[in-house]
């Protein structure tokens, strides 16, 4: 008895566009996907020159010396440091805020007074003070060196919570 070997036959047209049809996304999803993609992209570099400009920001700035003579005058004082930092050493009746914090608790703060914003180097109490700017604050200032500068100053500080 001989083996009968399968036929291959070709395809038909129509077996081959409902094979395609499964694989291919349609047309539409193809521009919803490429509108979405066009509207990220749109989106980033519009938050990239929103970045841009925030920093082009003039950021007032006092050093140590003219901090401590705000403080004495009755400055509110707003440390932006981290908790473990604050214990290590910070001015006395400062209030902390940890920068990552700030935005959302702006309200807290009196908007009737001096702030000075205060760091360990400088470097956060400029972004915090922008954070203020940009909520309508006023009298704000960046201490310039931080709680380093205040310190080596020997201006006062106290430990703990």
């Amino acid at each position: 008895m001989a083996k009968k070997t399968p036929s291959h036959k070709a395809p038909s047209a129509k077996t081959t566009a409902r094979k395609a049809s499964r694989s291919s996304p349609s047309p539409l999803l193809t521009w919803v996907v490429l509108g979405a993609v066009a509207i990220l992209l749109i989106y980033a570099v519009s938050q990239q020159i929103a970045y841009a400009n925030r920093r082009n920001v003039r950021i007032p700035e006092v050093d140590s010396q003219q901090a401590f003579e705000m403080y004495q005058r009755g400055a509110f004082i707003l440390d932006v440091r981290q908790p473990e930092e604050w214990n290590e050493g910070h001015i006395p009746n400062a209030t902390l805020i940890p920068l990552d914090q700030l935005a959302q608790r702006v309200n807290e703060l009196p908007r009737d007074r001096e702030i000075v914003v205060v760091c360990r180097s400088g470097n956060r109490s400029r972004e915090g003070t922008l954070i203020l700017l940009e909520n309508g604050f006023k009298q704000v200032s960046s201490m310039a060196g931080g709680v380093l500068d205040w310190a080596e100053k020997g201006y006062p500080l106290v430990q703990g919570p």
